[in-house]
Parts: structure tokens; C-alpha cells; sequence
């Protein structure tokens, strides 16, 4: 197949993770800010984004394993971006308590199943060789994604209130389903899609499926007995326990204490830091063939607890500019590390995606306890507090990555970017 046909898919995927930036958080940071406008408590909200984001926690694994064994991962990702839309749709028809749980458990379910799926397609098309680079261009485009849909939820908001936000998103979504079908099956490597080493078939032919390319995915068990993997993998739930709920709380409190616009102040605090993230994800991905994703990654560390001090100490709506930046360079480069590292530390076994589900079920338990975390203190001592109070989890995360380092071989080397074997 020639090169132009490839980078026709390659195009597509781009596109892909761009629309799917505004689909796969369903109303993300507008969903806190429309529920407050119904009465909702800082705390409620926080309970029923926890039960979503519980729900991811519970099938992420399960969803990565499915990903590894489905050769058709674009008609499975149509299905997904549909079930995360009808779960929006219902919860602005009736904010109603049940009908928003029931909203947050659907999208948590669905949203689960994206990483592994981009993950997958990104492998199947580039392989272990171009991964790196390529996920840089992913979270770029997924950054850019989500400043153009937050600039259309302000607009759309300013003029029709944030109610209109769910329009973007259901523009977005249909985006993303035609950017699927030009993702073309005949050049993904299902071998290599899974975590095996990519497999090179006949001029023309197509690649062969999972199923024919290697063994079948590895058990939960094995997994667990992987400790750098789980390392990562607790890393990435003290990083998501405080960095989840910082951007949420951040325009609750500045409707609360400030005379701002709800829909048009998130859409702010979203833009300030997407544009950071796509810089800093192109930063992480270009220096990690050369230095690995250890500096990368300890500087994502390092941000979150800085953002948490000047949100906690500094009480105007002006905060959000240097909170956000700081918010840019942390989930900038975990879009980048995460499967990345993961990729790298289960290279050749076949079960990459199952993998990166046991990881991303970590991160969701950090991250949807951060929710609730974060709202009971905002409630009971205010969102000054609340921001000091999520800022000790990176901390935490930093220790346990100096102790991977000091202790496990295989992190160490996955960090500099060596080969495992």
C-alpha cells in the first residue's frame, strides 16, 4: 500500500482524536457548573461524578481486554461515541438526581473504552517505532479539541445558556463518526495493535487479526504481578486523585464568590489550559526517544502541587490563568507518558491494552475520588482549602515514583526509554 493511502488514515486519526477530545468527557467541566445551576451542592455533584467516574474504574480492564480481542476496533468505537451521546442528551432532558447517577455510570462505562481504542489504532498504524511521536500528535489534536469545542460551549452558551453546550458536543460526536470511517481497516496491524511486534503482510493484503497474529490476551492475574506496572499505575491514581476535581472546583468557586458567566468562565478555563497542553504534549513526545519519559513525567508531578498552592491561596477570577497553565503541563504530559510507559513496559506480550485498562482503573479510582474528596472540603471549609487538600495527592505520587526508580529495574529502564525484553 503506498505511503499517500497511509497518511490518509493517519489524517483521520488526527481528526479523530480531535472530535472525540469534546465526546469522550461528555460535558466535562459544564457538567458541574449545569447541575449548580439546578441547585445542586458542591458535594452532590462531587457524589455523582464519583459514581461515573466509578464505574470507569470498574471497566477499564475488562474494556482494555476487549480491546486487545476485537478486530474491529472502528465499529466498536462507533458504538461507544453513540452511547456517550444518548447518555448526555438524558441528563439535560431531566437533571433530576437518578437520571444524572444513571448518566454519569453510562459515560463512565463508555469513556473507559477510548484510551485503549486510540491506543490500539495508534500501535496498529505506526507500530512501537512511531508511537511516541504519534501520541504527541494525538494529544495535540485531542488538546485542540477541546479549546475549540470549550470556544463554541462559551459562544453557544453566551447566546442560548450552557444548555447549548450539549449542541457542540453533539457536532463533535458526529465528527468523530465520520472521522472513524476514514481510518482505513487494510492498513491497521491488528498484531501490533495488541502489543505484539508488527507483523508485514503481502503488498495489499489485509493485516491479519488478533486473533491470527499471536496469543490470545494474558489473564488479570499476570498483570498484577507485574509491580513496575503497578507502580505506574499508582502513580497515576495519586496524579488524578489531585488533579481531577481542581478544574471543576475551579468554576464552582468563581460562580460562587464572583459576578462571571458560568458557561463562558469554564469555557475559559478550559481554553487557557488546552492551549498549554498541546505545547506541552508535542514537548513530551519530542524528547522522549532521545531522554525517555522520566523528565517528562517528573515535571508533571511537580506542576500539580504548585497549581493547588496558587488556586488555595489566591482567590480572584483571575487565578485561572497561571492555575491553568499549570493544568497544560500536567495532563499534557500524562496524555503522552501513560500509554507511552505502559506500551513500552509490556512490549511483545499481546496484551498492551489490557494493560493500559489496569492502569487507567487506577488513575479513575484517583480520579473519581477526587470529586468527592474535593467536595466535602469545599463544602465544609471552603474551595480555598479544597484546592490545598487535592494538592498533597501529587506529592504522594512523587515519592512513589522516586521509590520505582531506587527499587524497579524494568521502571527505571522504561523511563530512560530502554528496550525490555
Amino acid at each position: 500500500m503506498n505511503d499517500e493511502s497511509r497518511q490518509h488514515s493517519l489524517a483521520a486519526l488526527s481528526l479523530l482524536c480531535f472530535a472525540l477530545a469534546d465526546v469522550r468527557d461528555g460535558l466535562g467541566p459544564f457538567f458541574g457548573v449545569y447541575l449548580q445551576s439546578h441547585g445542586w451542592t458542591p458535594d452532590a455533584i462531587g457524589y455523582v461524578m464519583t459514581l461515573g467516574g466509578l464505574m470507569g474504574v470498574v471497566a477499564a480492564s475488562p474494556l482494555g481486554a476487549l480491546v486487545d480481542a476485537a478486530q474491529d476496533k472502528r465499529r466498536l468505537l462507533i458504538a461507544v461515541v453513540l452511547g456517550i451521546l444518548l447518555a448526555a442528551v438524558a441528563v439535560f432532558l431531566s437533571p433530576l438526581p437518578l437520571v444524572a447517577g444513571a448518566s454519569q455510570i453510562t459515560q463512565g462505562l463508555l469513556a473507559a473504552a477510548v484510551a485503549p481504542l486510540i491506543s490500539a489504532l495508534s500501535l496498529g498504524l505506526v507500530g512501537q517505532e512511531g508511537l511516541s511521536a504519534r501520541l504527541g500528535r494525538n494529544e495535540a489534536w485531542n488538546h485542540a479539541g477541546n479549546a475549540a469545542s470549550a470556544m463554541l460551549g462559551g459562544a453557544v452558551g453566551w447566546f442560548y445558556g450552557i444548555g447549548g453546550v450539549l449542541l457542540v458536543m453533539a457536532g463533535m460526536g458526529l465528527l468523530s463518526l465520520l472521522a472513524v470511517r476514514g481510518i482505513r481497516p487494510q492498513h491497521i496491524d491488528y498484531a501490533a495493535a495488541r502489543g505484539l511486534e508488527k507483523s508485514v503482510p503481502p503488498q495489499g493484503k489485509l493485516q491479519k487479526s488478533s486473533r491470527e497474529a499471536g496469543p490470545a490476551p494474558s489473564h488479570l492475574g499476570l498483570l498484577f504481578s507485574d509491580k513496575a506496572l503497578l507502580c505506574t499505575g499508582g502513580i497515576m491514581l495519586f496524579f488524578h486523585l489531585g488533579n481531577a476535581a481542581m478544574l471543576p472546583l475551579l468554576g464552582q468557586s468563581a460562580v460562587a464568590h464572583f459576578d462571571v458567566d458560568p458557561a463562558v468562565y469554564t469555557a475559559c478555563t478550559v481554553l487557557v489550559a488546552q492551549g498549554t497542553m498541546i505545547l506541552t504534549a508535542l514537548w513530551a513526545a519530542s524528547i522522549a526517544p532521545r531522554r525517555g519519559y522520566g523528565p517528562a513525567l517528573f515535571c508533571a508531578l511537580i506542576a500539580l502541587p504548585v497549581r493547588g498552592l496558587i488556586a488555595g491561596f489566591w482567590q480572584s477570577p483571575w487565578n485561572i490563568v497561571p492555575v491553568q497553565i499549570l493544568d497544560g503541563v500536567g495532563a499534557g504530559i500524562m496524555g503522552v507518558v501513560t500509554p507511552g510507559m505502559v506500551a513500552l513496559l509490556l512490549r511483545g506480550s499481546g496484551h498492551i491494552n489490557l494493560g493500559l485498562g489496569m492502569v487507567m482503573t487506577l488513575q479513575g479510582i484517583g480520579a473519581a475520588f477526587s470529586a468527592s474528596w474535593g467536595g466535602i472540603v469545599a463544602r465544609h471549609y471552603g474551595y480555598g482549602m479544597a484546592f490545598l487538600a487535592l494538592s498533597v495527592a501529587p506529592c504522594v505520587a512523587l515519592l512513589l515514583l522516586l521509590l520505582g526508580i531506587r527499587c524497579l529495574p524494568r521502571l527505571r529502564a522504561a523511563l530512560a526509554r530502554q528496550q525490555l525484553r
